[in-house]
């Protein structure tokens, strides 16, 4: 099927595939919050480097650096550091982007769709307004049970969990 430029290939989320009904208990982990915070300032929050840099790693752990290019393709880089100074440094790409609704984020991509050589993870996070307060679920995605049960021994609950409080925290100062 080809594509004419003309065409309209964009749904609204509701009539989008649901990424929860698809969650495979196997292989996923999900955090779903209602966070009282407009869904807006979510979208903004999560869309800038700046600010991802204030809440994307659980404290003590910090965020140093963040590269954004929101676009399919685009890069999605942060660099982590522990409590010990160690640097954990993650690049991915987004691969789809509905702005205020979904963002679909992996690092079995590189920039510009390229093939990276260790995957882990590809997140979609939904973002559902509920008149001044926001639906948030994130929905995680291993390639297998082993990087799941990784994620978990990670601290994928408490860490997730973590970070969007962080989130929160952020968006009350602004």
């Amino acid at each position: 099927m080809t594509r004419n430029d003309s065409e309209k290939d964009e749904f609204p989320l509701s009539e989008r595939p649901n990424y929860q009904e698809r969650n495979d208990g196997r292989l996923d982990l999900t955090l779903h919050r209602v966070v009282d915070v407009p869904r807006s300032l979510i979208w903004k929050i999560w869309t800038d480097p700046e600010q991802i840099k204030k809440w994307w790693a659980p404290r003590p752990w910090s965020t140093v650096d963040c590269k954004m290019d929101l676009r399919p393709g685009g890069i999605f880089a942060t660099t982590m550091r522990s409590p010990e100074g160690q640097d954990f440094p993650y690049v991915g790409c987004f691969l789809e982007i509905v702005p205020e609704e979904k963002l679909v984020m992996t690092n079995a991509l590189e920039p510009g769709y390229r093939p990276a050589v260790e995957p882990f993870f590809t997140v979609v996070l939904t973002l559902r307004d509920l008149g001044g307060k926001t639906d948030y679920t994130a929905l995680v995605m291993h390639r297998d049970e082993e990087g799941k049960k990784k994620h978990e021994t990670m601290g994928f609950h408490q860490g997730w969990s973590t970070v969007l409080d962080q989130l929160v925290e952020v968006a009350k100062e602004l």
